[in-house]
């Protein structure tokens, strides 16, 4: 379905906000909605960047305004049922985007640059759009989340369209187990002690903002004095979210644990179900000794399986620490080897069927990291579709027609309904 990826939209209202205001008119009116021509201009030029196309490409205006107006409609439909989204939703989903973007863009600080305002306006000026994509997200779902081709549809497909589909790349089916180095007693109690010696400093008169510019471990808010903004509940880890919805305006906690260490949080203001605390992290370090014990833990694990003792599944659902796939026995799925990210795609193309690597060292999130082995289960070669091997992603690709054919009358209904015009000027 044509259907806006959220970043999408959300790059397009930052970036539209950002640009100087210039004269500006109408370009269509959807129910209550309008769309502006300074918006539609901007979202040429980022689908013709994405389409790696000029954005005076003839009739790409066209598309690119039929699509908003589309989304518009189905906004306008959305109020029609009522689609309710929660504040939590709204802003977890916006967090979730400012994350990304500082992840894109390397800091919080790159992110206000860019756009020209800080953080906290940032997410002011997301909620609403955010609020009505979610609603658009959640009525397409209710409509369309059932769609499914038939075995008969998905053979009629395949006849049609098996030319377009053309050559399948190479695929592989892989298992892993996953272990995290665990920090020792030793370390956990030093990390302890210096969040407790900074707690201390603070109750006896230090700045809580200058020391967490000097010791917070969190790169996300210590250049802000630890300041974590207005949030609500679900956005912190339930230790954390504990301790600090339980403070009153002003009031410190004590040393608080999480799972990615030590926090002294204090509460700045509280307004309903939502607080603005800021707070210093000491993370736990883990050490060269905690990795070695890890790797030779895997390594064990792998020389067992080798040796046949037991297979590869049953010492994943035994020991793999990767809640998603330890209960299916390790196994991560199947996938494209262009999909696989550089590091796993190396790993899996030195090895043959049935071969397990030796212990890999696997980075995710912020500063976290683990170890795994790998086994490839099967791998299967480029070559042209085929219902008998390709029958999941032919059927994929069936399910996906055959909902963009029912978005289509639907929106063509939706069209009869509610009113809509374009007013855009011909050039």
């Amino acid at each position: 379905m044509k259907i806006k990826i959220l970043l999408i939209s959300l790059l397009l209202v930052c970036g539209a906000f950002a640009q100087q205001q210039v004269v500006d008119e109408i370009a269509a009116v959807v129910g209550n909605e309008i769309i502006m021509k300074s918006e539609l201009d901007y979202q040429v030029k980022l689908t013709a960047a994405q389409q790696k196309v000029n954005p005076s490409t003839p009739g790409l205006e066209q598309q690119v305004l039929n699509q908003m107006i589309d989304e518009k409609l189905a906004y306008a439909q959305a109020l029609l049922d009522s689609i309710d989204v929660s504040d939590d939703e709204v802003n977890q989903r916006i967090d979730y985007q400012i994350n990304y973007f500082e992840q894109q863009y390397g800091s919080k600080e790159k992110v206000e640059q860019l756009y020209g305002m800080s953080i906290e306006k940032i997410k002011r000026t997301l909620e609403d759009p955010v609020r009505k994509q979610l609603m658009i997200q959640k009525l397409e779902q209710k409509k369309f989340g059932d769609v499914s081709a038939t075995r008969r549809e998905v053979d009629e497909f395949f006849s049609t369209y098996k030319d377009s589909i053309g050559v399948i790349p190479e695929k592989v089916q892989i298992a892993h187990i996953f272990m995290a180095p665990k920090a020792t007693e030793a370390m956990k109690e030093q990390a302890k002690a210096k969040a407790e010696a900074i707690l201390d400093s603070i109750k006896h008169g230090a700045d809580f903002a200058e020391m967490a510019r000097k010791y917070s471990e969190d790169p996300g808010s210590a250049a802000e004095g630890g300041d974590l903004g207005w949030v609500g509940k679900g956005v912190f880890y339930p230790e954390f979210e504990a301790a600090a919805f339980a403070l009153k305006p002003g009031e410190l906690s004590g040393v608080v644990e999480s799972p990615v260490g030590f926090h002294i949080i204090q509460m700045i203001e509280r307004r309903g179900d939502k607080i603005h605390v800021r707070h210093i992290l000491i993370k736990i370090k883990k050490g060269d000794q905690a990795d070695s014990i890890t790797i030779g833990k895997l390594s064990a694990i792998r020389d067992s399986i080798v040796k046949g003792d037991s297979t590869f599944a049953y010492y994943a659902k035994k020991y793999s620490q990767d809640k998603e796939s330890n209960v299916y026995g390790g196994d991560l799925g199947t996938f494209y080897m262009n999909q696989l990210d550089p590091t796993m795609r190396n790993i899996v193309s030195k090895l043959k069927v049935g071969e397990i690597s030796e212990p890999k060292r696997i980075d995710y999130g912020s500063g976290n990291y683990g170890y795994h082995i790998v086994l490839l289960e099967k791998r299967v070669p480029q070559h042209q579709a085929n219902l008998n091997e390709d029958y999941q992603e032919i059927k994929k690709l069936a399910d996906n027609w055959k909902k963009q054919k029912e978005y289509n009358d639907w929106i063509d209904q939706l069209k009869k309904n509610i009113y809509w015009k374009v007013l855009l000027t011909e050039k």
